[in-house]
């Protein structure tokens, strides 16, 4: 998920370079939501790694 994010983030990048404002504005966008996405994943990843989980067999 982070790759898929610093992904668009260098496309927007490039985007922006080229002179392409709203397609840059589109793949940053994208990379902030995809960012936060990945945030909160691991915060629950790490949240249940430390209880045990609730599918522990």
């Amino acid at each position: 998920m982070l790759n898929l994010a610093i992904t668009c983030l260098v496309i927007a990048l490039i985007a922006a370079l080229l002179g392409f404002g709203g397609i840059a504005g589109s793949f940053v966008g994208i990379a902030k939501i995809l960012f936060f996405v990945f945030l909160v994943l691991a915060v629950v990843a790490f949240i249940f790694g430390k209880r045990g989980g609730v599918l522990r067999a």
